[in-house]
């Protein structure tokens, strides 16, 4: 068992360690746990062409640059490797290779946290491990051939992985348009498969990337509960892909509601003969550890603004959790200040060694 600590945060991507960085300015005594074995594995192990929708300038954790052309938009690796920089920078105290395994109220108040590596006993916690859990994939998939191969777009690395033949992509979000379009850039036959696509909007407009309009006019600021929050939240807005373009690429398919055999069955009635299934079809949240009642039916974190309704256990890095950058890298900051703020101006917080200059 590892000493008290005021504040354990579970998870050590960009929200964990914008919140370990205010954390650790102010003295608290606090850890973040990971279970994977490198700060920023989770970015590593994405596909290999993922590049971010947003330039450099808007990629920055506080305290500490990204590197670059600030104008240039970096690569999935750039950003695992930034993350690595900036744990190490700012001297967190990461406990990598530890997976949560339960998380219980403490019996005099606080919690007690098993994790596959160590114990710990926390005044507060703060799960910072974002909403991309668990990959939901339809259960008719059971349905198609066993030769069939199937890929969730987690699983996904590159179009050597599919067999020649029809691929399917199910799911119209941008990582389903944009897996779809490196796969006929790569001369496959690909069907891409959904009820709607989103609006598009190009990456640049009038000389400007979409992020720098999107900055000055504030819209990542925008709360979820405003009007144009809540209209931007039912949209599916596709960035930096040109539709028209990949539409002359690929089939365009209903969405998939079932599968037979060797087939995918369509809303409208269709059937799409596949030799593969790239399932971009999102993520479920997932927390079979917290035994904490915080959770709706469906399994979701129920808070407002990070703040859940049991005394001292906050979630941070969820969308929309605040405004609509609350689960974008440059823009996750705010909401972990707005924690950290929270977390030292209550009676449970205690000073610990100093930041360094």
């Amino acid at each position: 068992m590892n000493a008290p600590l005021d504040t354990l945060i579970i998870g050590g991507g960009q929200a964990g360690l914008a919140l370990g960085h205010y954390l650790r300015r102010a003295g608290l005594d606090f850890a973040i746990v990971d279970a994977h074995p490198r700060v920023g594995e989770s970015w590593r192990r994405r596909w290999d062409s993922l590049t971010l929708f947003t330039p450099r300038r808007y990629d920055a954790l506080p305290g500490l640059p990204f590197p670059g052309d600030p104008d240039g938009h970096p690569g999935k690796d750039e950003v695992a490797d930034y993350l690595e920089r900036y744990a190490a920078h700012f001297d967190l105290p990461m406990h990598l290779n530890s997976r949560v395994e339960a998380v219980h109220p403490g019996p005099d108040g606080g919690f007690e946290v098993q994790t596959s590596a160590a114990s710990y006993t926390a005044a507060r916690v703060v799960i910072a491990s974002g909403a991309f859990h668990t990959p939901r994939v339809p259960g008719f998939a059971a349905d198609l051939a066993e030769d069939v191969v199937q890929l969730h777009s987690t699983g996904y690395r590159n179009p050597a992985q599919l067999p020649d033949g029809n691929v399917a992509v199910v799911g119209g979000g941008n990582t389903g348009v944009q897996i779809a379009g490196e796969l006929a850039d790569h001369g496959r036959r690909v069907a891409l498969s959904a009820a709607a696509l989103g609006s598009a909007l190009p990456q640049r407009l009038l000389g400007r990337d979409v992020f720098w309009w999107f900055s000055r006019l504030g819209t990542m600021r925008l709360s979820g509960d405003s009007l144009l929050g809540r209209r931007l939240k039912a949209q599916n807005t596709i960035i930096g892909t040109d539709l028209k373009h990949l539409l002359g690429r690929v089939t365009r398919l209903d969405r998939a509601v079932g599968a037979d055999n060797r087939e995918l069955v369509l809303a409208d009635g269709a059937r799409h003969r596949v030799d593969a299934v790239v399932w971009a079809t999102g993520f479920r949240p997932h927390y079979p550890w917290l035994h904490v009642p915080v959770l709706d039916e469906s399994g979701a974190p129920v808070h407002e603004g990070g703040v859940t309704a049991w005394p001292g256990l906050y979630f941070l890095g969820l969308p929309w959790q605040r405004t609509r950058g609350s689960a974008v890298l440059g823009w996750v900051a705010r909401d972990a200040k707005t924690i950290a703020d929270l977390l030292l101006s209550t009676p449970a917080a205690r000073s610990a060694r100093p930041a360094p200059a």
